[in-house]
C-alpha cells in the first residue's frame, strides 16, 4: 500500500536527520574539499549525506525516482504519476566550509511539477522545518517538539520590510529591486534557511536574482507554501519543477504573504 503524505513526512524527517548526523560527524573534524565542473565546492559531507539519503529513499514503498544534486545523471525522470524525490544532500556547502553553521539537508517530493512535501534540516543549529500538502508547516526543535509555523503576512503600510539575502552570492541587481520595495532591513544568511525564516514569520521577503538549481529550493518552497507564503518568478508565476531536465531556476522571490 502506498504511504500517505503524513507517513512519508515522518519517514523523510528521519532520513534527513540521519543525513544531518552524517554531516556533523565530518563537520567535527578536518575534511577534504573538491571543486566540481561548475566550480562549486564538494566535500566529504556532501557525499556522505547523499549516500544516506539515497539508500533510505530507495527503501521506502513506491519506488519513486530520485533527482539528487550529487547524481544528476542517474535520474530517470518522473514516474507515471509525475512524482520524483528532489534532494540536496548539503545545501550551503560554502557555509559548511566556512563553519558558520548555516547549511541544510533538503528533501522534497515533487508531484506534477509542484513540491507537495518538504523537509529542511539544519543539523548544526539542531532545527528542522517540514511541511506537506494538507498537513501544514512545522518547526522541530532540538528536543523533537513539532510546532506549527505561519508566514507573517504583508507588512503594514509604512513598516520596514525584513528581507533575507544570500550570504555568499552577491548580485548587483539586488539594490535596484530593493529600491522598488521601500524601507527595509537586509539580513544575509546561507542555504535554504532564508525560506524557512519567512515560513515561520521572522522575515517578509527573499529576492533571488542569481542562479539556483531545483534542489536548492524545492523542499523549502513546500515549507513556505504550506505556511501561507509563496515562491514566484519575477513574472508572478509559481516556481515550477515540471521540467527537471532543466536544472536551473529562473530568478524568483519568496514572499511571506499572498497577493
Amino acid at each position: 500500500m502506498p504511504a500517505s503524505l503524513a507517513e512519508l513526512l515522518d519517514a523523510v524527517e528521519r532520513i534527513a536527520q540521519q543525513a544531518g548526523e552524517a554531516i556533523m560527524r565530518i563537520y567535527a573534524r578536518d575534511f577534504s574539499v573538491e571543486v566540481k565542473e561548475d566550480d562549486s565546492p564538494l566535500t566529504e559531507a556532501d557525499k556522505a549525506a547523499h549516500e544516506v539519503i539515497i539508500a533510505a529513499l530507495k527503501a521506502l514503498p513506491g519506488a519513486i525516482p530520485i533527482l539528487s544534486e550529487e547524481d544528476i545523471a542517474g535520474f530517470p525522470g518522473p514516474d507515471d504519476k509525475g512524482r520524483y524525490w528532489l534532494v540536496d544532500p548539503l545545501d550551503g556547502t560554502k557555509e559548511f566550509i566556512k563553519r558558520n553553521d548555516e547549511f541544510t539537508v533538503n528533501i522534497a517530493l515533487i508531484e506534477h511539477g509542484k513540491p507537495v512535501l518538504g523537509v529542511v534540516v539544519a543539523p548544526a543549529l539542531k532545527l528542522t522545518y517540514l511541511a506537506a500538502r494538507g498537513i501544514g508547516a512545522f518547526k522541530v526543535d532540538a528536543n523533537g517538539k513539532r510546532t506549527p509555523i505561519h508566514a507573517a503576512g504583508k507588512p503594514d503600510a509604512g513598516a520596514r520590510w525584513r528581507v533575507m539575502g544570500s550570504r555568499s552570492h552577491a548580485n548587483p541587481d539586488l539594490a535596484a529591486w530593493l529600491d522598488t520595495l521601500g524601507e527595509h532591513d537586509l539580513v544575509p544568511m546561507g542555504s535554504s534557511l532564508k525560506f524557512c525564516l519567512i515560513a515561520e514569520g521572522r522575515a517578509d521577503a527573499y529576492p533571488r536574482l542569481g542562479p539556483t538549481c531545483l534542489w536548492d529550493t524545492g523542499a523549502a518552497q513546500a515549507v513556505v507554501e504550506q505556511a501561507g507564503g509563496r515562491v514566484e518568478t519575477l513574472n508572478g508565476e509559481a516556481l515550477s519543477y515540471a521540467t527537471p531536465e532543466r536544472h536551473l531556476n529562473p530568478h524568483f522571490v519568496v514572499w511571506g504573504h499572498q497577493p
